[in-house]
């Protein structure tokens, strides 16, 4: 029997959006989608807003979901800028 060991990698940051520090989490998808991560951060009124980001062409994009806030869209190269740091890391 063979077994097949995936890592996993979770991290939290914190980004500067809509004037604040925020704390946004990501995670790392195993399942057969290279390059995914999901991430969750909550707004001013403790909503939790989950959304992804995708590697494309050799940077990292938003999978843009509707009604997204404007600070969450804004901050998009920071998203990718953590992700690359983390996985140098890791």
């Amino acid at each position: 029997m063979q077994f097949k060991f995936t890592k996993n990698i979770q991290f939290t940051k914190l980004i500067k959006a809509n004037g604040r520090l925020k704390e946004f989490n990501f995670r790392k998808l195993n399942d057969n989608k290279e390059g995914m991560f999901t991430v969750d951060v909550v707004d001013e009124r403790d909503n939790r807003i989950f959304f992804s980001v995708q590697r494309v062409d050799n940077s990292w994009r938003l999978v843009l979901v509707p009604n997204l806030p404007k600070w969450v869209i804004e901050n998009e190269a920071m998203y990718g800028e953590v992700i690359e740091e983390e996985l140098k890391q890791s």
